[in-house]
């Protein structure tokens, strides 16, 4: 199976000059929790709620605060036409739960979750989530 086949294709993108404050909002009435951040149709990042929460909001910073100052910008994908086994394993050593999807021009066309590929086979998500709850990994948010 390739993602392709299991990934949303509804991305909502954010921009590095967005406040974090309009970012929040599109969560919130999206119900979602992961925005690729792009720039002049680059992808340049991404934001999730947790990286609101622990680097804006614990760090004392206002609302206002701009998405490229607390976004990750070490861009994690995969591609559109990759085997799902195979993301799930990579998130997994990655310790990521959500990525962007690109085609192999890099152009973004969607977003996949280890829930994604839940959905379709449980075994796969496992195989995933195995290595994303394992403790620390590069995205660790603790200095």
């Amino acid at each position: 199976m390739r993602i392709s086949e299991i990934m949303t294709r509804d991305v909502h993108v954010a921009s590095p000059d967005d406040t974090i404050s309009t970012v929040a909002r599109e969560m919130a009435e999206n119900d979602i929790g992961f925005l690729p951040v792009g720039d002049n149709d680059r992808l340049v990042g991404m934001i999730t709620d947790r990286d609101i929460v622990v680097r804006c909001v614990a760090d004392g910073r206002d609302d206002k605060t701009r998405v490229g100052d607390i976004m990750t910008a070490d861009v994690k994908y995969c591609f559109d036409d990759e085997d799902v086994s195979d993301v799930a394993r990579n998130m997994g050593d990655e310790q990521v739960r959500r990525l962007p999807v690109v085609d192999r021009n890099k152009r973004l066309v969607g977003i996949v979750s280890l829930a994604d590929a839940a959905r379709r086979d449980p075994g796969l998500a496992g195989v995933g989530l195995k290595g994303v709850t394992a403790p620390g990994g590069a995205h660790n948010q603790r200095p």
